[in-house]
């Protein structure tokens, strides 16, 4: 019945047993997990919230609730991830000439872990969930164009993600790094359970988000508003568009490479073991095939977001829209030419090599066009220094260097010389963490009051910023010194003195950072204690440019009361200067959203529980849950009530209600819009 599984698969009976401070710390993190889900399970609980939780949020269909729930799990997640990047770096630290307070393997296990979690189940969701929150409401739109798929998906990420969560608790995570490359993850080398917690967990994150992939490309292609032809998309649009071409093109790669992978292991296929017919290098090459274009369908959706944010902040029109359009499809296809340069060193020709290094400095080329003319759009602007424009000034400026060294190791020469060094760790967390992660805490803090209908807190989100910023120049920048001196990555102790000195800098950042992440949950906390003060119901506090600000804060369920006409680039920017962003409905119709549905539910839970058995090779758990996912779409099949119709009546009573507020509520000027003045409604400047 348990299949692999004896209890010493339990940190908390190795630590028993073998008390070292590595199994102590591993033992401490699962009973966080443990006592986290409990104290959870407690309050919901006491406060009698099962039942609010799940008709309000868990089984709802509205864009905007999935949204929310992907970014609450990526913020869940993130946690994790920088908690154990925190451990490796005082482990390096302290290892100098010493072994530290981590033992190699599970020094392995956390560095494969937190970049599992930051690609897929940090990142991913965070996207994801700005995407489905914000799409829908700039194209003019009620919903996605498959609003159940869209809970499927969030349920599959969430089942994987607590299956990363259970490998802390039960069993161990795999040792080879994010990528699983074999050998290491072959049966022979890693006969445990971690590889395979690996496998299950990426392959149910890739089906998620190539049905997310589909669906958004679905929604904009299909569901726009009258009068928004694809050249008066709004910029975050478009990169959602080609995210989600690259998701439906490069998703399905990493699905093949886990199911081989996993064939490998379960029934011997070798498919990469070179001494039975197989080839590693097919492995890298499906999974670069994925590796690269992941990249960009992590960078394109916060670059949509810094175009939101400075045209915004500069109170100027985007400048060099139709260039932005094209850079950004010119990033889509470039980013499917480019993946050989993760593995210049694996023997491959040199004119293999030098085709992939020339595609590698051109995709540097339509980056730089949107640079410049995110330059040029705050030339001569009003700028505000909010937050969300705070965050886009330290992305330009960090972007940037990390994009030169980009340049450098597109060169092989140069890239065979630091090639698995910290200087490659450096680089990607260089381009990563301004790229996307201060792109979407953009996002977050930009659309946050559209939301919910109050405003973060200023100064707790700037105490947070500048902790990222300082945090990540401490964390990062020595890794380049290191890396150029030789210091190897994915290293547990080192054996050079001279690195000391910038192993103590790097640590000190990590801390720092560990902080920007505590100061972003005091932020949510004093914001949602002083909401009544920052409350923003009229549901425009930027003088915003796009249809998602014409709405209430929080937009009511159906997104719109009629659905909007437009004709330009700026509908409710320049409405405003016309005076007819308002302009009273005269006729409401009744309006049909989609029912709420278990089977999002049904079908992510159950996933993870038949990978989970796959994993600990409980087979009856495994065949209990392809029955169940199968006859949960077999029972959705026969639905027929899936919808339900909002009257008339009630829409224009919300409506009205809404446009009462918008009367009764004071024009605010942009020098005091980060004031409790501020209920939102922009004042007009012409």
């Amino acid at each position: 019945m348990l299949g692999r599984f004896d209890w010493q698969e339990l940190p908390f009976v190795r630590a028993w047993a073998n008390p070292n401070s590595s199994e102590i710390i591993g033992a401490a993190a699962a009973a966080i997990v443990v006592i986290g889900a409990m104290a959870l399970v407690a309050v919901l609980t006491y406060h009698r919230a099962w039942r609010y939780l799940w008709r309000e949020w868990l089984t709802s269909l509205d864009h905007k609730k999935i949204g929310i729930m992907y970014i609450v799990l990526a913020f869940v997640m993130l946690s994790r991830a920088l908690i154990e990047a925190v451990l490796m770096r005082m482990q390096q630290a302290a290892a100098i000439n010493a072994p530290g307070f981590l033992e190699p393997d599970h020094f392995a296990q956390l560095f494969s872990t937190h970049g599992s979690i930051m690609i897929f189940f940090m990142a991913m969701p965070f996207l994801t969930g700005m995407i489905n929150y914000v799409t829908p409401l700039q194209i003019g739109a009620r919903d996605v164009a498959f609003p159940l798929l869209n809970s499927i998906s969030l349920w599959l990420t969430g089942g994987a993600a607590g299956l990363m969560m259970a490998s802390l608790v039960i069993g161990r995570f795999s040792t080879g790094g994010w990528s699983g490359y074999p050998p290491y993850t072959e049966l022979g080398f890693s006969p445990d359970v971690g590889p395979d917690y690996w496998i299950w967990a990426v392959t149910l994150g890739s089906l998620a988000s190539t049905m997310t992939g589909l669906n958004f490309a679905v929604t904009i292609y299909k569901l726009r508003c009258p009068g928004m032809t694809l050249m008066r998309m709004p910029l975050f649009v478009w990169t959602s568009l080609c995210t989600s071409i690259l998701m439906i093109f490069a998703m399905p790669p990493l699905t093949v490479a886990t199911a081989l992978l996993a064939l490998d292991r379960y029934l011997g296929f070798h498919f990469f073991t070179n001494d039975f017919g197989g080839n590693m290098m097919n492995y890298a090459n499906l999974f670069w095939l994925f590796g690269h274009p992941e990249v960009y369908i992590l960078i394109l959706p916060a670059f949509g977001v810094y175009s939101e944010v400075v045209s915004t902040f500069s109170s100027k029109e985007l400048y060099g829209y139709t260039s932005l359009v094209l850079a950004t499809m010119a990033i889509a296809v470039l980013s499917f030419t480019v993946w050989v340069h993760h593995f210049f060193t694996m023997g491959q020709s040199a004119n293999l090599n030098a085709v992939f290094g020339i595609a590698t400095m051109t995709i540097g080329v339509p980056t730089g066009v949107k640079i410049y003319d995110w330059i040029w759009t705050m030339f001569r602007g009003e700028i505000r220094f909010t937050v969300p424009m705070l965050y886009s000034l330290a992305f330009m400026m960090t972007f940037v260097l990390g994009g030169f060294t980009g340049i450098l190791l597109a060169f092989p020469p140069l890239d065979y010389l630091v090639h698995n060094t910290l200087f490659l760790v450096a680089h990607f967390h260089n381009m990563l963490i301004p790229g996307l992660l201060y792109g979407m805490l953009a996002g977050y803090h930009y659309w946050f009051p559209k939301a919910f209908g109050f405003r973060l807190s200023e100064k707790w989100g700037r105490v947070s910023f500048y902790s990222w910023v300082v945090g990540f120049y401490l964390a990062f920048m020595p890794l380049y010194v290191l890396g150029a001196a030789g210091a190897a990555r994915r290293t547990q102790a080192f054996f050079e003195p001279a690195f000391r000195p910038w192993l103590y800098i790097a640590g000190v950042g990590a801390l720092i950072l560990l902080t920007a992440l505590g100061s972003l949950f005091v932020q949510l906390w004093v914001s949602i204690r002083d909401r009544a003060a920052n409350r923003v119901a009229a549901g425009d506090p930027w003088d915003g440019r796009g249809l998602e600000w014409s709405v209430s804060a929080p937009p009511p369920e159906y997104n719109y009361a009629v659905l909007p006409r437009v004709y330009g680039r700026d509908p409710f920017y320049d409405g405003k200067r016309k005076g007819n962003a308002y302009a009273a409905r005269e006729r409401y119709e009744d309006i049909s959203v989609p029912r709420n549905s278990a089977t999002g539910p049904v079908i992510g839970i159950t996933g993870a529980a038949l990978a989970f058995g796959l994993v600990w090779h409980m087979w009856w758990l495994a065949i209990l849950g392809v029955v169940v996912v199968v006859g949960a779409v077999i029972a959705r099949s026969f639905a027929r009530d899936t919808h339900r119709v909002i009257a008339a009546a009630t829409v224009a009573r919300i409506d009205r209600e809404w446009r009462q507020g918008l009367a009764e509520a004071r024009p605010i000027a942009r020098g005091i819009e980060m004031t409790s003045a501020n209920q939102g409604l922009a004042e007009v400047q012409r």
